[in-house]
């Protein structure tokens, strides 16, 4: 992992033999508190890496600003046709994905897709309405979230859904249940037309908390 400061804030660039493990020990040891982001996916690079990098940034209440993957060729699922989402609504979808992979999908998702994962999910564009995401491990968006979107599926409370907004209906981690008022969001306090602002939503006191994310926030220890 390679880091240098640019006018606008901090770029981090991953590289091929990046791990998650490693990606978090260099990034927990730094101050991040409201510093602006920008993350190069480069090469093979592990996408516990990427799940890991951002997840870190943002609860030491960072921005990721920007995720650019030029020559990303992570582990993702091919797009699907028209008759394969057909044919998943009719049977149910599990997965038997390892609870420690993460899945980068490069890609925006639109109406009708729904899988499951053992592990954490990364979108590399909007989950648009009539998605739905269930993951065992974080959900990040670096667009906007309007599908519902379930984190921490198999009792994980320490994960978190990410997103630019967070302007879906539904949103669950564990077994809490966040749900806007009919004809709302859950991004109350920003219109989808105004400039994206990122939020983080997680389990405090047990119940689902979604805070802006560019805050000064303590990492939270003793998650793996």
């Amino acid at each position: 992992m390679k880091q240098r400061e640019t006018h606008g804030g901090l770029m981090i660039v991953l590289e091929p033999g990046d791990t998650g493990t490693s990606v978090r020990r260099s990034l927990e040891s730094q101050s991040l508190a409201r510093v602006n982001v920008t993350l190069e996916i480069q090469g093979d690079t592990a996408p516990d890496a990427v799940s890991d990098a951002i997840s870190v940034i943002a609860r030491s209440g960072g921005r990721v600003n920007r995720v650019r993957a030029p020559r990303v060729s992570v582990s993702a699922p091919a797009p699907v046709s028209a008759s394969d989402e057909r044919a998943r609504e009719e049977s149910p979808a599990t997965s038997s994905d390892d609870p420690n992979r993460t899945v980068i999908l490069p890609h925006s998702l639109r109406s009708g897709f729904r899988r499951e994962y053992g592990g954490s999910v990364v979108v590399l564009g909007d989950v648009n309405p009539g998605v739905e995401i269930v993951a065992g491990g974080d959900i990040i968006v670096m667009g906007a979230l309007r599908g519902v979107a379930h984190a921490g599926a198999y009792g994980n409370t320490s994960a978190i859904v990410w997103a630019r907004p967070i302007a879906s209906a539904q949103i669950r981690i564990a077994d809490a249940l966040a749900r806007s008022p009919e004809g709302s969001s859950l991004s109350t306090m920003r219109r989808l037309e105004a400039p994206a602002e990122a939020e983080l939503a997680r389990i405090q006191e047990d119940r689902i908390v979604i805070s802006p994310a560019f805050s000064a926030m303590p990492p939270v220890g003793g998650e793996g």
